[in-house]
């Protein structure tokens, strides 16, 4: 993922808007790809294959992904308030290390682990995105800030079921990578009417 940081010559930072352009548009088409090998790979957690390799690997570095778009969009410097950015790394890292440990134990604690970070991060999300409704192409982030929450409590719930599936974890990554492409075409066209 390549950012945008500012004139290397007056060390200004680089405005926010670009910067989040291209961080929406890598998290949207790695949401899909990743739900799409996850779907793929996730028949099951119990047995030890090549295969769940794969998906343990897929269900750690979604987070992972996350956190690294955070830590870009914290060093572009135009975050206003970057608290709730810092409080998405921070989550993002505590679901990567927790999920590292669930996939060890079965698919109810990894729907949990998911779930929980689901919520969370979605709560931090409806808020980043409130506070930049001004840049253009937040009411995406808003819908996927507050779907997030309800797919996060729908997680939860599911751990404890007998219908419990990491494909509910792809059809959730495959719908926000949509909004962010949705939000990183808006970006895009707020610009050129700008300019």
């Amino acid at each position: 993922m390549t950012t945008a940081t500012g004139s290397a010559a007056t060390g200004t930072p680089a405005p926010l808007a670009p910067v989040l352009q291209t961080v929406y548009t890598a998290r949207g088409v790695f949401a899909v790809v990743w739900a799409v090998l996850l779907l793929v790979t996730a028949s099951t957690l119990d047995s030890i294959t090549p295969v769940r390799a794969v998906t343990v690997v897929l269900l750690v570095l979604y987070p992972l992904v996350d956190l690294a778009a955070a830590l870009v969009d914290l060093r572009s410097g135009r975050a206003s308030r970057p608290a709730a950015l810092y409080v998405n790394a921070a989550l993002s890292l505590l679901a990567a290390v927790g999920l590292a440990f669930a996939v060890g134990s079965d698919l109810a604690a990894v729907l949990r682990v998911w779930g929980a970070w689901a919520v969370t991060a979605g709560i931090v999300q409806l808020v980043v995105a409130v506070r930049r409704r001004g840049l253009g192409g937040q009411w995406a982030q808003v819908l996927s800030g507050g779907i997030s929450v309800l797919a996060g409590g729908s997680f939860l719930a599911q751990a404890g079921s007998d219908s419990a599936s990491l494909g509910s974890l792809a059809g959730y990554a495959t719908l926000g990578g949509l909004f962010f492409l949705v939000s990183a075409v808006r970006l895009h066209r707020s610009a050129q009417v700008v300019r």
